[in-house]
């Protein structure tokens, strides 16, 4: 079985970087969802697809898996560009934009 490590992406709605700093071990699916007949709901018997394992740093995470004799693929992060500045909502008012604030 081949588990992905990797470091999740940031919240796409928030601005902030809080979970990306972990890295994050994943075990596949082995087996496909299926549809309950009566409910209607997707259900699975494979429990190992339900298994995350967070770790510090990506050493751990290969670590781990070697001691557990897991095949893993390292996924690199990508990095985040260098010109992002943090600003405040007071600077959308500032009298020195660059283009005048509109709706």
């Amino acid at each position: 079985m081949r588990v992905r490590i990797y470091t999740p992406a940031r919240n796409a709605m928030q601005s902030g970087t809080a979970r990306t700093r972990n890295w994050v071990l994943e075990f596949p699916a082995a087996d496909g969802r299926e549809i309950d007949p009566l409910m209607g709901w997707t259900s699975s018997d494979d429990t190992q697809s339900q298994v995350r394992l967070s770790f510090e740093s990506r050493k751990q995470a290969e670590d781990y898996a070697r001691e557990k004799g897991l095949d893993f693929e390292v996924i690199e992060p990508h990095p985040r560009a260098a010109n992002v500045r943090p600003r405040g909502y007071g600077e959308n008012f500032a009298t020195d934009r660059r283009a005048p604030w509109t709706h």
